[in-house]
């Protein structure tokens, strides 16, 4: 990245941090790198993740991007992240290495560059319960404390996150070249990314129109899988979307317990614009702003490149659906398609809707045969949507084995519960006592497996979460 245009990004050192600690190491992610576990507990290793040293050869870099947020168009960029560099693995993929709350950047505004520990881990636990359902996100590598207090209404013990994405390449990546900088260096980050995340394209006469098709597919893929496990990520803005079509950003994002689809968490979000039921919409809202960046690029007849636009822009609700009515029917078990299977989904939603029934326990209960264990169980309409969902289950070829392992595949029997969640931030960050959080990664890495352990974890707090609040940390 640091061979494009110098408008790109800035040069940026690391803060340098007092005392550096190593809290929590992914050795899993490690040696599918190909890193040196040894190396990274080491003192060099701790001061390479805190920012304190920098690896031979690195150029640290602040990215430059715009924004719509909240649907309001603004000047942003890394303000609080260093990209370190670019690692290959051994299987020859390329990722970004970025640490996370690393200090002041040309784009911090007015704001201290730093993070503290609680929204670290957070984002630690969270990217890796979404890596081990199968959902496309970047990761992270590690986190450390840097023996400072960093004031947010509280002082509170500071850190610094590593994460690794396969790049920080966003849609306000593109606004704001398309805003702020030539026409040549919009097609000069459209080849490049087009070579780094869709190089099957790279060589065609439309690359263009194909980037954006292909980008506008892997989107309606990754909100389709949030959807189907109630993921909320609450703060769906344009800086916020990977063109490579991964979940980032993780601030105050959180699973919905009860299914209501105005579920919002964020304590930024007053209006709900970023509630779970509107991401879908939000997608392709911020897909448009992005195929408008790419409008002198498709056409250099505007009336032309306007309709190529809108023609591959409207595709999205409907590849959108197919993908969340597939995963719906992986859910209930039903192998083919039939006319009448959008209408047995809705019927159940709506009925969890009603009788504000647990999103991931409904289905842990019927894959396992229970459904008097769900919130529907004395709902006559229920029942009568059972015998529907049975006899639909029995128009297939499929054993009743094989229908019973789609389910367990497709219905995560634990999810990050919130107060599982904040019960381990509490614990880390005012007591530094990490054993809650790792017992919670533990269980939650396997979120198919449905083990004796995972029944616990899949118990619903005593009172309902419908006032939760998350917070970005900032």
């Amino acid at each position: 990245y640091t061979n494009l245009p110098t408008s790109f990004y800035s040069r940026v050192e690391p803060a340098l941090v007092p005392a550096p600690k190593l809290v929590k190491l992914n050795e899993s992610l490690a040696s599918d790198f190909g890193l040196n576990i040894d190396a990274l507990k080491s003192q060099e290793g701790v001061d390479i993740l805190s920012g304190n040293k920098i690896p031979e050869g690195a150029k640290p870099i602040a990215q430059a991007y715009a924004g719509h947020q909240f649907g309001y168009f603004t000047m942003l960029g890394d303000g609080r992240a260093i990209l370190i560099g670019e690692h290959i693995t051994p299987r020859g993929e390329r990722f970004d290495i970025q640490l996370k709350g690393s200090g002041i950047t040309p784009y911090s505004r007015s704001g201290d560059g730093k993070a503290v520990l609680g929204p670290m881990l957070r984002e630690y636990i969270i990217s890796e319960a979404m890596h081990a359902l199968g959902i496309p996100t970047s990761r992270s590598l590690g986190v450390v404390t840097t023996g400072e207090s960093i004031y947010r209404q509280t002082f509170q013990p500071g850190a610094v996150l590593t994460r690794v994405a396969a790049s920080q390449i966003r849609v306000g990546t593109f606004q704001y070249v398309y805003a702020w900088d030539s026409r040549e260096n919009l097609r000069v980050l459209a080849d490049y990314t087009i070579k780094r995340h869709y190089p099957v394209v790279a060589d065609e006469p439309e690359r263009y129109l194909l980037f954006l098709r292909e980008t506008i597919k892997r989107q309606a893929f990754l909100i389709s899988k949030w959807m189907l496990v109630g993921f909320i990520h609450g703060v769906m803005n344009t800086d916020n979307i990977a063109i490579s079509g991964e979940t980032i950003d993780y601030g105050p994002c959180a699973f919905m317990d009860i299914y209501e689809p105005d579920t919002v968490f964020s304590s930024i979000d007053i209006y709900g614009r970023y509630a779970y039921g509107n991401q879908p919409a939000i997608a392709q809202w911020n897909l448009t702003r992005f195929a408008e960046t790419l409008l002198s690029l498709l056409h250099e007849d505007k009336d032309k490149a306007y309709k190529m636009v809108e023609d591959e822009v409207s595709q999205f609700s409907s590849i959108y659906k197919e993908n969340w009515i597939s995963g719906m029917r992986a859910k209930l078990g039903l192998f083919n398609k039939e006319t009448g299977d959008e209408s047995l989904i809705e019927s159940l939603l709506n009925m969890m809707h009603a009788h504000k029934a647990d999103f991931t326990n409904t289905f842990r209960a019927l894959t396992l045969g229970a459904p008097q264990e769900t919130a529907l169980a004395d709902v006559p309409e229920f029942n009568q949507w059972l015998e529907k969902w049975q006899e639909r289950q029995k128009r297939q070829r499929e054993s009743k084995e094989a229908i019973r392992e789609l389910m367990k595949k497709s219905n995560p029997a634990v999810i990050p519960r919130n107060h599982r969640v904040e019960a381990a931030l509490e614990a880390a960050a005012e007591r530094e006592d990490f054993s809650i959080m790792e017992e919670l990664l533990e269980v939650i890495s396997e979120p198919y497996a449905y083990s004796e352990k995972q029944a616990e974890y899949a118990k619903l707090p005593e009172t309902p979460d419908c006032q939760y609040r998350t917070f970005c940390g900032t």
